[in-house]
């Protein structure tokens, strides 16, 4: 065996024998003489060590020439630019190319341009050599050889339209359809050239999962246009990372359109039960209790907003801060909601709360899954005239004594579970203040019709009479020491 068998049995590569000795026998030529074939063999196993990459994974901006094989996933359009000191135009054209690792694009200059224009298709597997740069959106490689390879498979599958779980980092020309469940404000800021740019987001979801969408400067308007509970189609979305995330952008060639099928979102939810202190979770359930919205000023002068519901679903309840933003949101009693991303933190009394900020998004879903109030038809026909529902119906949290649980008990016994005109005694706990009060014991609510001054939490006894669902309470009588 000789010498360039020797070094290129060590060598891990592709490339055939007889194009790595035809490759050293010209490196001795063009070194006249300097380097016999051992050292020519050396310089080109060097060559390929650093150009040869496993996949478009390991591929880095600053790498010398590198060597892939990849599939056509999107070809653009060639565009012309002029050069300095140049009478003709430059030409350049970028495509899309994918392996099993990840996606990347590729520019393709002047000639390559135009050979591609007219031949190249997707789905073609190439062989591309070139250098490797940081992009407009992340890495690109500067092609300055492309061919095809008719025999290599490259295992990539081409979708006209993708699904939420198919997404993977590097992505574009993607089109999506999926339920809208939560929009955002504009916001604009400042680029490092002194215009100004605008950026909004969405949150969408399909039956795989769901994403969050980044609308950029004249797409961001969309975000006040659409509406939560429509079906969407994003148009030509290309994929990003932030944060470990996934994230669906949109820019001046995509579009996002309302369209007329309903897509399903099934969201998959961490039982309240279960939750942790440090968690970024996504949970769903009734809303039992709706605060209105506080305003506060911020350190540095700033105005924020903060409103705080409660959501409960089968296995418990907690106490949601919603942020900014999502202090807005029209949430109300009895709403089945679900709020995604929500970090869960140490509350108020060493009580769990979860704190929906700006990466949150909270949809209120028009029905709810079915077992998800846990409550039986006498209770959410007791409360059919304010629309709470079965959720409402629920237990705010707070507990009972045994005397309230006699007294609910005598109550019901005494024919107090709704007929028209009956005088009624009942013991709960508020999980609405105002005018009216509604009252929970556990199993079931009231309403109450009321001057009394109640708050949240408050565990009373109400005597009056009971018409049409409604108590129009003679007396009150607030238990000490029982408000939560």
């Amino acid at each position: 065996m000789g010498v360039i068998e020797d070094v290129y049995e060590d060598l891990d590569t592709d490339v055939e024998f007889e194009k790595f000795e035809a490759a050293v026998k010209d490196k001795v030529e063009q070194m006249g003489g300097l380097a016999d074939e051992e050292t020519a063999a050396m310089l080109i196993a060097h060559e390929l060590r650093d150009e040869e990459v496993h996949g478009i994974a390991d591929i880095e901006p600053g790498m010398e020439d590198v060597k892939f094989l990849a599939k056509v996933v999107s070809i653009g359009e060639v565009r012309t630019f002029e050069r300095d000191d140049e009478d003709e135009d430059g030409r350049v054209l970028n495509i899309e190319v994918a392996d099993e690792t990840g996606r990347i694009r590729v520019s393709l200059w002047d000639q390559m341009a135009a050979g591609a224009e007219e031949n190249l298709e997707v789905g073609t597997v190439l062989r591309i050599a070139g250098r490797p740069k940081d992009g407009y959106n992340g890495v690109e490689v500067s092609a300055n050889k492309v061919e095809e390879d008719i025999e290599a498979e490259v295992d990539v599958q081409i979708l006209d339209s993708y699904r939420v779980e198919d997404l993977a980092m590097g992505l574009s020309d993607v089109n999506l359809k999926g339920k809208l469940l939560d929009t955002g404000e504009v916001r604009t800021f400042d680029r490092d050239d002194g215009t100004e740019g605008r950026v909004s987001n969405l949150s969408l979801g399909d039956p795989t999962g769901r994403i969050r969408v980044t609308l950029w400067d004249e797409r961001a308007d969309l975000a006040e246009e659409l509406e939560p509970g429509q079906s969407v189609e994003v148009v030509d979305g290309y994929v990003r990372e932030r944060d470990g995330s996934l994230e669906l952008h949109v820019g001046s060639r995509g579009a996002v359109e309302v369209i007329d099928e309903s897509v399903e979102y099934v969201p998959e939810t961490t039982d309240i039960g279960t939750l942790e202190i440090g968690q970024t979770v996504d949970i769903a359930g009734g809303v039992i209790e709706a605060d209105g919205k506080r305003t506060f000023d911020r350190d540095d002068g700033s105005q924020g907003q903060v409103r705080n519901i409660r959501v409960k679903d089968d296995t418990g309840d907690i106490r949601v801060a919603l942020w900014g933003e999502k202090a807005d949101t029209d949430v109300e009693l009895a709403d089945y909601v679900v709020i995604t991303d929500v970090q869960i933190k140490d509350g108020w009394q060493d009580d769990l709360e979860a704190s929906a900020g700006w990466r949150s998004s909270v949809t209120v879903m028009d029905d709810a899954p079915d077992g998800a109030s846990g409550t039986d038809d006498d209770a959410s026909g007791s409360t059919s005239d304010q629309g709470l529902g079965a959720f409402a119906g629920d237990s705010a949290g707070a507990t009972t004594s045994s005397d309230t649980t006699a007294a609910s008990s005598e109550s019901s016994a005494d024919g107090a579970d709704g007929a028209d005109g009956e005088d009624v005694e009942f013991t709960g706990t508020v999980v609405q203040a105002g005018n009216p009060v509604i009252l929970d014991d556990g199993t079931q609510t009231k309403t109450v019709e009321t001057d009394a001054e109640l708050g949240l939490g408050d565990e009373v006894t109400v005597n009056g009479t009971e018409t049409d669902g409604r108590i129009t309470a003679d007396s009150v009588e607030v238990h000490t020491g029982a408000k939560r």
